[in-house]
């Protein structure tokens, strides 16, 4: 019998199922906030959160392109995509990072960057996600820490499609473009006010 060494991810992975051990599920959550520039960094430095993807749901249009979207006639919005694991971090600190850095008071984009495409919202891909989703919301309503209503929406998870790549980690891509972008729309000051420390 020849054995053939497998190297790498693969034979790792390989050897580990041939012992048994059990894999952590990988899972995914989907968040609209505005550019989606500005909604990976948060989820990046997050303990557990293994990828993020920024890109288009909610819309009517197959393989929609930036400019596209940003036009407003495909319903799509800018989201990000987290891949996690959920032994590490949980859904609930998702919503959490998700909530602020967000304004949840905004129904006309977020910030300075305006339209149905830049709205914010949850994209729930199962009935434990909305009813967290739902719940968390709830919450910030009962807190009393806003005088508006909060706007954002919850809606069911849709096919995503992946942004260009030059979308993608924008703000390592390019950090004085990102930083400028970031700053001069206001983003900053507003989560601030909102949130506080």
């Amino acid at each position: 019998m020849s054995r053939t060494l497998l190297t790498g991810a693969t034979g790792l992975l390989l050897a580990l199922a041939i012992a048994g051990v059990a894999m952590a599920e990988e899972r995914q959550a989907v968040f609209a906030g505005g550019c989606f520039w500005c909604m990976q960094p948060p989820y990046d430095e997050l303990d557990g959160v293994l990828d993020t993807e920024v890109g288009y749901t909610g819309g009517h249009v197959e393989d929609p392109t930036y400019e596209q979207v940003t036009a407003g006639d495909t319903g799509h919005l800018e989201a990000v995509r987290v891949t996690y694991d959920p032994e590490r971090i949980d859904y609930a600190t998702l919503l959490k990072v998700f909530w602020r850095n967000i304004d949840p008071l905004d129904d006309g984009g977020q910030f300075c960057d305006r339209g149905e495409h830049y709205r914010a919202a949850i994209f729930v891909g199962n009935e434990a996600e909305r009813e967290q989703a739902e719940s968390s919301l709830q919450a910030l309503e009962a807190s009393g820490r806003f005088e508006d209503p909060v706007v954002t929406r919850i809606r069911d998870a849709d096919t995503f499609y992946l942004a260009e790549d030059y979308h993608q980690d924008y703000y390592q891509k390019r950090p004085l473009r990102y930083r400028f972008y970031r700053t001069s729309c206001g983003r900053d000051a507003r989560l601030d006010a909102l949130w506080g420390d």
